[in-house]
């Protein structure tokens, strides 16, 4: 874990959520969403999940929260969004206030706009 991030980025990876799609528009989404943060000189560590039943989702989310303190953590739309994900989402969202009670929680749109959603928390970021 980088010491010096201040957001964590949790969400779906999307070469192993199951189905017939194409993970690459995702993927290349989430690099520029967190370039963003690179951009804007904001520390920020990604938790990405499968739902290919090779994680232990709740043990990976729960480390990745106390690693550290964090400013803000954002909640990806593929967790989100997705009715049969619903569990999943009340789950990440009870494991936030759990292990990083000072955090906001922030929710952005699209892979690519994950900087915007965590700066409108970030102190002194909040002109985004």
């Amino acid at each position: 874990m980088d010491g010096d991030a201040r957001v964590l980025v949790i969400g779906l990876d999307p070469y192993r959520v199951p189905g017939p799609w194409d993970p690459e528009p995702v993927a290349t989404g989430i690099q520029v969403g967190m370039a963003d943060f690179a951009a804007h000189g904001v520390g920020a560590q990604t938790c990405l999940v499968g739902l290919d039943g090779s994680d232990d989702i709740e043990a990976v989310v729960s480390a990745a929260l106390a690693a550290q303190p964090w400013e803000c953590v954002v909640i990806g739309g593929g967790i989100r969004k997705n009715e049969e994900q619903l569990g999943l989402f009340e789950r990440i969202v009870n494991l936030t206030r759990q292990h990083a009670p000072g955090a906001a929680i922030a929710f952005n749109s699209r892979p690519d706009d994950t900087y915007q959603a965590a700066a409108r928390w970030l102190s002194g970021d909040r002109d985004a």
